[in-house]
């Protein structure tokens, strides 16, 4: 005959105990008193102590109370296990359809459980008692110091395991009974940081958990010592390890494969290969990450450097040089040389931005997270970010952009509004040294974006705008003090300038419709004839993901936020078609409303077809959207079926073409013999330079890959950088020219010999002073015998042969 199983009970509690002789007597009284009171009320319940392999008389004070109450029962550990599987054993054995966790001291009394219960009435899944928020009651507290490492050990689990709950290890919780027998059968933590991770349980399956003011008392005899705060970090190490899922692996997984797949003709050989599409910008990179790096090595100032056009150098600040990144991987490229750290930049960077995009889009606006995943691999891996990816990389490296949207939304619903300010003030100072510019347009996109949000739904813009201009100005308060010296070096210092020179570049509107070169669908002809190159094709979404982007945005319209999408992404692409819309298929154009912005002071210097980059993070987000409702929905009928495949089908249309294809690398053109094994050492001086010819430019930076290979051991004249030029210190790209520089510029273009005169030769002598000369080095090259009978005319004598180079010795004309 089977055995029918126990009824169940309204309410089990479960109490821990180790040598707990003195305490558990009392807090027995206590907690039956109460319960009798919930008996008088009609409501059922079990109390049970689990022994955790006492060495007191504890297990004799619960068998006694056991004795009078049979509601009471006493189970039994052979040796200490620890709390998390004593409270384990005690979870599993129960019978309540609700079951409360509370200490063997009772440092919360009992009756506060009537707040716990309030919120379990209210449908949450946990009640979990909190110390740290308005309204708890601390009526003894602990020593300071213990207080101190409670709260940096509450801050890390936030952080790391259980987002939003201030006070997990209060030991006062209540839960629903069969999510928490669920919890703790799926748990394997023994030791005190065992309600981290039913917590974190709880949280991942969607089960509500509400921190509960509570009143707590600190009492004498703690059983938590020192090290067990030690060991909490190994805990949450194995806690995240446990209860990562699938999706939350594979996603990021998938995005370092694709953005390795993208780069593996760089990673064949970092040191050997270049992407061909870069132009000159892998060498100008390179060398930023090799001079920070030598920067750092020798406590130098990180934001200037004479080592490339000299005498005036090159100020790093006012120069893409990415601080946040060059100088914390100084020790990589220092190494492993600036190529490899070239390499982790461009791969790390894409699939990091992937991943913080695909965190925020799970966080703030889907629940599937393949949706997400969706979402945020289209923010990043879009057709502009792809183009970008040649030669920007502090247009691929993004991943702050996320965590500074989530701070602002943060802010917006008020809940730790100065914490989230001063994290927001941070991550924006953080921002300024990865990408200014990138930052301006991420700002602007959110000014897009809240003023769309604003007109879709007022009455939720007028609530938040205290808030949140309240916490943007405690923000401004964090970021300024900390970049405000570095910013004033970059508009003020030496070498500084007003405003970049690149005249207007708005987009082609049929470039919003094209596809880019590395796209699956991309014609490299079209593309080209649509952009300024191949590292500024800022648009080329294709006409499906145009056409898709438009139904999804009015089947959605009753979402303010997807309205306020609908607008980011329209507003940015007609501001990225600059001054002058042309109008497809005629000669005329329309002003367009980058005219109202082209004279602010930044955007002067913003390259406007730029501003399509807004329209990836707001087409990502609506396509997770979009995904999500085909996701979630329920199909109640071969309708609905149809409807999901056919929205399936409509996206498979819109993304499949856009997919990105591997870039092209060519081998690297080698660095002359007489710089790489060192000879150049005995033709130039402490603090002279050597001198390419033709002098380095924009268009010929050999001579930087030249400076790298010989560990930044000598500086030249000219290069690749922004710096000033003129009395009103415009800013261009490269040095303010020199007559020899000119002329040598000339020859290497045309292969034309020019006329030598007396006047060109004292020309020559005072640029030999200027920069310092001490030798001047042709190298093999296109139309190297007319640059060497140039120089040799200048010189009055013909040049040594070393090596694979043509040397002249001018240190005596310098």
């Amino acid at each position: 005959m089977e055995s029918t199983p126990p009824a169940p009970v309204d309410l089990t509690v479960v109490i821990p105990a180790y040598d707990e002789e003195s305490r558990l007597g009392p807090t027995l009284e206590a907690v039956r008193a109460h319960l009798a009171r919930l008996e008088e009320e009609g409501r059922s319940w079990e109390l049970i102590v689990v022994d955790d392999g006492s060495t007191d008389a504890t297990a004799d004070v619960a068998e006694a109370a056991a004795g009078d109450e049979p509601r009471v029962r006493l189970l039994r550990t052979p040796a200490n296990r620890g709390k998390g599987h004593a409270v384990r054993t005690g979870v599993l054995a129960s019978r309540g359809r609700r079951v409360l966790v509370t200490d063997a001291d009772l440092a919360t009394p009992i009756e506060e459980l009537d707040r716990l219960t309030r919120h379990l009435d209210e449908g949450a899944g946990a009640a979990v008692g909190s110390r740290a928020l308005p309204g708890s009651r601390i009526d003894a507290r602990q020593h300071a110091l213990r207080e101190l490492l409670g709260r940096a050990g509450a801050r890390l689990i936030r952080a790391a395991a259980v987002p939003g709950i201030r006070d997990t290890q209060c030991g006062f919780k209540l839960f629903d009974g069969d999510k928490v027998r669920t919890a703790f059968a799926r748990s394997r933590q023994d030791g005190w940081s065992y309600d981290v991770e039913i917590l974190r349980f709880f949280h991942q399956a969607g089960w509500q958990v509400v921190e509960v003011p509570v009143r707590w008392s600190h009492r004498p005899g703690s059983k938590v010592r020192p090290l067990a705060y030690a060991t909490t970090l190994a805990d949450l190490v194995r806690i995240r390890a446990r209860s990562a899922d699938r999706v939350r692996l594979a996603v990021p997984a998938l995005y370092v494969l694709l953005a390795f797949l993208l780069y593996a003709g760089l990673w064949s050989s970092p040191g050997g290969r270049y992407l061909v599409d870069s132009a000159s910008d892998q060498t100008q990179w390179e060398w930023f990450f090799r001079v920070a790096a030598d920067n750092v090595a020798h406590l130098r100032n990180p934001f200037f450097t004479q080592l490339q056009n000299v005498p005036d150098g090159v100020n790093l600040m006012a120069n893409t040089s990415m601080l946040g990144l060059s100088v914390p991987l100084a020790p990589v490229t220092l190494a492993l040389g600036a190529h490899v750290t070239w390499a982790i930049v461009l791969t790390g960077g894409l699939a990091a931005t992937a991943c913080s995009w695909y965190w925020l889009i799970a966080k703030r606006f889907v629940r599937s997270r393949w949706a997400a995943a969706l979402g945020g691999g289209f923010c990043a891996f879009a057709p502009p970010m792809i183009s970008h990816g040649n030669a920007h990389p502090n247009f691929v490296v993004l991943f702050m952009i996320p965590p500074i949207i989530d701070r602002a939304l943060r802010l917006c619903e008020g809940r730790a509004p100065r914490r989230d300010a001063v994290l927001l003030g941070l991550f924006l100072a953080y921002q300024v040294f990865l990408g200014e510019e990138p930052l301006l347009l991420a700002v602007t996109g959110l000014a897009l974006y809240a003023f769309g949000h604003a007109v879709a739904d007022p009455d939720a813009a007028r609530a938040v705008a205290r808030p949140l201009l309240r916490g943007l100005a405690i923000a401004a308060l964090v970021a300024v003090p900390m970049t405000i010296g570095p910013l004033a070096w970059q508009f003020l210092g030496p070498q500084s300038y007003r405003s970049v020179l690149h005249g207007q570049v708005g987009n082609h509107p049929m470039a919003l419709l094209e596809f880019a070169t590395r796209s699956l669908a991309g014609d490299a002809d079209i593309a080209a004839s649509l952009s300024v190159n191949r590292t500024e094709e800022n648009a080329f979404f294709g006409w499906p993901l145009a056409v898709l982007a438009v139904v999804l945005v009015v089947r959605m319209r009753c979402r303010p936020q997807v309205r306020a999408l609908g607008f980011t992404a329209l507003a940015a692409a007609v501001l990225s078609l600059g001054q002058n819309i042309p109008l497809p298929g005629t000669d005329r154009t329309l002003p367009g409303p980058w005219r109202l912005m082209a004279g602010l002071p930044l955007f002067e210097s913003v390259i406007e077809s730029r501003l399509a980059l807004v329209c990836a993070p707001a087409l990502g987000i609506l396509l997770a959207l979009a995904c999500d409702r085909l996701a979630t929905r329920r199909l109640r009928s071969e309708r609905e079926r149809s409807h999901r495949l056919l929205g399936c089908a409509a996206l498979a249309v819109a993304l499949v073409p856009l997919l990105p294809t591997p870039y092209r690398t060519v081998e690297r053109e080698p660095v002359p013999a007489f710089v790489a094994d060192g000879t150049w050492r005995e033709h130039v001086r402490p603090g002279r330079t050597l001198v390419p010819v033709p002098v380095p430019s924009p268009t010929d930076t050999a001579a930087l890959g030249w400076q790298v290979r010989a560990g930044l051991g000598f500086a030249i004249p000219g290069g690749y950088f922004n710096g000033p030029w003129g009395p009103d210190r415009t800013g261009v790209y490269g040095p303010e020219p020199r007559p020899t520089s000119d002329l040598l510029h000339g020859v290497h273009t045309t292969g034309r010999i020019p006329a030598v005169d007396d006047r060109r030769r004292r020309e020559f002598r005072m640029d030999l002073r200027f920069w310092r000369a001490d030798v001047l080095v042709l190298d093999p090259q296109e139309h190297a015998a007319a640059l060497r009978e140039t120089v040799t005319r200048l010189v009055g004598r013909e040049p040594e042969r070393i090596g694979d180079v043509w040397v002249w010795d001018v240190a005596a004309r310098g």
